[in-house]
């Protein structure tokens, strides 16, 4: 987006847009307390658009507000994480087991999934971590979405910001697991290009224990 568009936007909608980048790339960790005037002098607008972002994230429970002193950015619980990898495995593992019922979209599906890779390459290369932990929640969810099952895909979608709080999370600390997963991103297509069925639950399973359950 460039300045102009920015500055064309809503102030709420940039108060918004701003906070919430700020909480799912970490640079605001779970427990960090920050107040409306902190977003409202980085954008040059008054408090109150700010207020009513603050709001908005509170709904998506990334903020809790404090009355007089601010929002805390609430951290992922581990139960709550947990969760989400349970609810990814059962997700994506479902959508390649209808995928491959279906053989005459394979193809087509490998390759999309490769096109979702390549993307995420260009943020490795270029040492973007933030998007490199948004590209992966997208190659995964390109799992689901080759798998056709509108419903789960529109469930699906609600876990993003979990997943890319729980990516930056993971990767923060080490940067250079990133090839790590490059790598198994890759076994993955190739399972499912090869129509190996039984090994994708096991190596998918794999994958998430080696960057969230280490």
């Amino acid at each position: 987006m460039t300045k102009l568009e920015s500055e064309d936007q809503p102030a709420a909608d940039r108060a918004y847009d701003l906070a919430k980048r700020l909480v799912l790339t970490g640079e605001l960790p779970g427990g960090h307390l920050f107040s409306e005037g902190d977003i409202a002098k980085r954008l040059g607008v008054s408090r109150t658009p700010v207020r009513e972002a603050f709001l908005r994230l509170q709904a998506e429970d990334l903020l809790q507000l404090i009355p007089k002193r601010g929002a805390v950015v609430v951290p992922v619980p581990l139960s709550e994480a947990e969760d989400v990898l349970d609810a990814r495995e059962a997700i994506e593992a479902a959508a390649v087991r209808r995928l491959l019922r279906r053989p005459n979209r394979v193809q087509a599906a490998v390759a999309e999934l490769w096109a979702a890779l390549d993307a995420q390459r260009t943020y490795l290369e270029a040492g973007d971590l933030a998007g490199f932990a948004e590209a992966d929640e997208a190659f995964h969810r390109t799992i689901v979405e080759v798998g056709g099952n509108a419903l789960t895909l529109r469930f699906y979608a609600t876990l993003a910001d979990r997943q890319r709080r729980m990516s930056m999370r993971a990767l923060r600390p080490r940067p250079e697991h990133q090839l790590v997963i490059m790598a198994e991103h890759e076994a993955l297509i190739r399972i499912i290009s090869s129509r190996d069925e039984p090994a994708f639950a096991p190596a998918l399973r794999a994958h998430l224990d080696r960057t969230h359950r280490r």
